[in-house]
């Protein structure tokens, strides 16, 4: 599309959307990250201009920590509809985890949402409205934190994170909000004024309303050594990565949720550090401080060969570092809190009246429950769920969270004692991070537990052998077609 740009900014604000619109096919939809700043109204504007109403879907993320948020949410959807625009919102509620600062927890909950429309959408490109000075100030603030290569690298032009549907893309990076700022005056653009903006108690508003205008006065194109420092600090960030990606397929275990206790601390402290930073961006976690991660390694080579770390005292963003059978994992929760009985996440209770559905979809769990038909005569083997439909049939069936404290009989003994989930998935090796799993149970009775198999109790004494069972397997959402 070919648009006449009235100021130079409407000209360069154009040129930036247009160029980032062509790496695009020619029906890709594209979602724009709106807060109703200026940067975000800025974007929309120009998305709309040059791509088309059509094309476009506004995401407003609600955070409720103003006390304007609800007439901000009311502002954007007005904007948008003003232009043609989908528009869609979703309000969340921020982690209050020990060690993550407000700014953090918003970020990261505005990011989780924002996928989490794109992906129930259909959405891959999601374009955010960043520009210049956002990676100054980005730049500044990891130097001054004492950040390695991944904090300098500061935000990328575009990339796909871990696990994310949507490509995350900034078309305006190598602009300056004071050119964002003239193309909204020449376009009266009405935007909001978040007021927690000029609260300098926050690090990045004290280099924007103190520090970079110093900077600017005395050293007029810091913004692009910043950027340029950003630029090589990335590029050296990619070969640290590919060693590390070469070293975590001697350290992978359990398709990378772990690491081999031995092969980590085989490396020397650069390297087992430099793969330790790398795993923990693979899981998605927060970087950790260098001293951080040089007592977790320091701890990891104090509990030897055997690597049971139950001494280990590494807390860190909500997550505690535990070292487990020769493996090294993080689990939810604080190290003060025996392994195993941290807070699960509670999910919603999913229910079915089951009437010979063959699958059970639990979005919640990431997995499938699984029904087949089976025999009542067939072999019990371990884990295995060998249920008489009658049974499922008599009450209506349930999938719950763990609370703590459940028990089960896996013997067939009658007199048999029941054990403890934690005690039973111990014996059998299950690492903590596999035991987040729905219960599913009958009524009141806990009937099947994934990995360990069906709760006896919950069972008549004789099955008859005519009568037609079910084997309940669970499938994670990797493993089931």
């Amino acid at each position: 599309m070919t648009l006449s740009a009235e100021t130079p900014a409407d000209r360069l604000v154009l040129e930036a959307v247009g160029f980032s619109l062509s790496t695009l096919s020619a029906n890709a939809r594209i979602a724009v990250a709106f807060s109703g700043g200026v940067d975000s109204s800025v974007l929309l504007d120009a998305v709309v201009r040059v791509a088309g109403a059509s094309r476009c879907i506004a995401l407003h993320v609600h955070h409720g920590l103003s006390a304007h948020a609800d007439a901000w949410l009311a502002h954007c959807e007005a904007f948008a509809r003003e232009r043609g625009v989908e528009f869609a919102a979703e309000r969340v509620e921020l982690s209050r985890d020990a060690g993550v600062s407000v700014e953090a927890a918003a970020r990261d909950a505005r990011y989780r949402a924002l996928d989490d429309m794109c992906a129930s959408r259909g959405v891959a490109t999601l374009w955010l409205a960043q520009h210049a000075d956002d990676q100054a100030e980005t730049v500044l603030l990891q130097l001054l934190r004492g950040a390695g290569l991944a904090g300098l690298a500061a935000m990328a032009p575009e990339y796909l994170p871990a696990g994310a549907l949507a490509t995350r893309v900034r078309p305006l990076l190598h602009l300056l909000r004071a050119q964002l700022e003239q193309y909204a005056s020449g376009r009266a653009l009405r935007w909001i004024d978040d007021e927690s903006n000029a609260d300098t108690r926050y690090a990045r508003n004290a280099l924007r309303h103190e520090v970079t205008p110093a900077l600017a006065v005395h050293f007029p194109g810091f913004r692009d050594a910043l950027a340029r420092t950003a630029a090589h600090a990335a590029s050296a960030q990619r070969l640290l990565d590919a060693l590390a990606r070469i070293d975590m397929q001697e350290a992978s275990r359990d398709e990378g949720r772990a690491l081999s206790h031995d092969a980590l601390l085989a490396f020397d402290d650069d390297r087992a550090l430099n793969l330790l930073r790398y795993w923990m961006r693979t899981l998605g976690l927060v970087a950790a401080s260098s001293a951080r991660l040089g007592d977790a390694l320091r701890q990891l080579r104090e509990t030897g060969a055997a690597g049971e770390g139950h001494g280990l005292r590494i807390d860190h963003a909500g997550q505690a570092l535990r070292s487990y059978r020769g493996l090294v994992y993080w689990e939810a929760g604080d190290s003060s809190d025996p392994a195993d009985e941290t807070a699960l996440a509670a999910r919603a209770v999913s229910e079915l009246a089951w009437q010979g559905e063959s699958i059970w979809r639990l979005p919640q769990w990431r997995g499938t429950f699984v029904f087949a038909q089976a025999h009542a005569d067939a072999a019990f083997g371990e884990g295995d769920a060998m249920i008489p439909v009658s049974v499922l049939q008599r009450a209506v069936l349930s999938a719950r969270s763990r609370s703590g404290g459940e028990r089960m009989r896996t013997s067939d003994a009658p007199r048999a004692p029941s054990r403890t989930l934690k005690n039973l998935f111990q014996e059998r090796g299950v690492p903590a991070w596999k035991r987040d799993v729905p219960l599913l149970y009958i009524g009141g009775d806990l009937l099947f537990v994934p990995r360990l198999g069906v709760n006896r109790v919950a069972l008549p004494e004789q099955i008859d052998e005519a009568e037609p069972c079910v084997r309940i397997v669970w499938r994670e959402d990797l493993l089931i077609a």
